[in-house]
């Protein structure tokens, strides 16, 4: 089950009708909720039956794609006080597990005050603080202890533990931390959470990493007398934004990981993946109109418009993201139309930086000024890590299309 789908037809047919639909360059994000749906839902179904899937809310935290979730995943992971009540907006019974470092006391409270399953604790300081506010609410609060595990762990595009970062509790330091849970009467220790890396694209290495977090979830769980209820793997499936095809097979992920299940797992655990990319980047697409071509020095530019104030994901991993051109029969009110066939051209947005690149050096068949470039898998880490205000141009429009 490599990501190698994505909804192309309806894309480009709801891409044409927004150029029909206005006068006005097109710029937009189009999302495919359908696609949403069976893509998690064939995720789910391919993992085995001790595993519960949550949705990590900061790769896409619109509403209508809340909805499409509630009903398929287990439930849905946030890092925020504002994550949790846009899912609390959503649905005020699903499961929320409360994540992230920096929490603040408000934060915490929030999190008690709306009924989240878990809380995942980063720190000895911040268990203290969970503790004082479960005391005062006469209540105890159900927290795994995240762990920066020691090195070295498998390559990925981003690490959070094996290397020094701002993410989860030293391993060294989690006797001390665990022997204060385990012995608080105002929190409750159910197990472990690793978020170790991202965008792992090597099921079998992954595999691998989840029976280590098991292994040290049991041993821990036997020094401290603590029934470990739930290891979180965090999340981790990759795309390849350079050949999606080449993704995070879950598929093939499966018996790999059963087997080490059958290995390590704790009795009566579930194990926990927490996925954003993974599970919405194949359903939305971030659609522009060129508004120029021009050499420069050699090289083709595309100007589009849009760019990284909308969509920063390529500018925040480095890498030239994938399109296809969908043409159209815009014109330019009498004056020639702009083309270039079979050149590589470099997709720039309109921003005043040289770093507003969408694409780099991307081959095209045939591009002309009123076309739509595509960006595909674009459903995830888009629009939400983007600066939206730089500029003070407006935001591109949201189109979601349904059943």
């Amino acid at each position: 089950m490599g990501d190698d789908a994505w909804p192309r037809r309806r894309i480009e047919q709801a891409a044409r009708a927004l150029v029909d639909a206005s006068p006005e360059p097109v710029c937009a994000y189009v999302y495919d909720l359908v696609h949403l749906r069976r893509h998690v839902c064939a995720v789910r179904a391919a993992l085995p039956g001790v595993c519960r899937l949550f949705y990590a809310v900061k790769a896409n935290a619109d509403p209508s794609v809340l909805r499409t979730l509630a009903g398929v995943v287990d439930g849905f992971e946030v890092a925020s006080l504002g994550e949790l009540e846009k899912v609390r907006a959503v649905n005020a019974e699903v499961p929320v597990v409360f994540g992230g470092p920096g929490k603040t006391d408000e934060e915490l409270d929030g999190a008690l005050a709306r009924g989240v399953a878990l809380v995942h604790v980063e720190s000895l300081h911040e268990l203290r603080r969970l503790e004082r506010l479960a005391a005062r609410r006469s209540t105890a609060a159900d927290v795994l202890l995240r762990v920066n595990l020691a090195g070295p762990l498998p390559a990925a595009t981003l690490a959070m533990g094996g290397v020094p970062t701002q993410f989860g509790i030293d391993e060294r330091e989690l006797p001390v931390v665990a022997g204060v849970a385990a012995r608080s009467c105002s929190v409750c220790l159910r197990g472990f959470h690793f978020h170790s890396l991202s965008n792992q694209l090597d099921p079998t290495a992954h595999a691998r990493l989840v029976g280590l977090f098991l292994r040290r979830a049991r041993r821990w769980g036997d020094e401290h007398g603590v029934a470990v209820g739930v290891v979180n793997a965090g999340g981790g499936f990759g795309i390849d934004y350079g050949d999606p095809r080449r993704s995070f097979d879950v598929a093939g992920f499966a018996p790999h990981l059963s087997r080490e299940l059958a290995l390590h797992r704790p009795p009566g655990t579930e194990v926990v993946f927490e996925c954003g990319r993974h599970l919405a980047a194949s359903c939305g697409a971030y659609v522009v109109e060129v508004l120029d071509l021009k050499v420069n020095h050699g090289r083709h530019f595309a100007v589009v418009r849009g760019g990284t104030h909308h969509f920063r994901l390529p500018a925040s991993w480095g890498h030239s993201h994938p399109f296809v051109v969908v043409p159209t029969d815009r014109g330019t009110d009498g004056l020639p139309r702009p083309e270039v066939r079979n050149v590589r051209v470099t997709v720039a947005g309109q921003l005043c930086s040289p770093k507003d690149v969408l694409a780099r050096d991307a081959p095209v068949e045939r591009l002309r000024v009123g076309d739509l470039v595509v960006f595909h898998h674009a459903g995830a880490y888009g629009w939400e890590i983007s600066h939206h205000e730089f500029l003070s141009h407006p935001p591109p429009r949201f189109v979601f299309l349904g059943p």
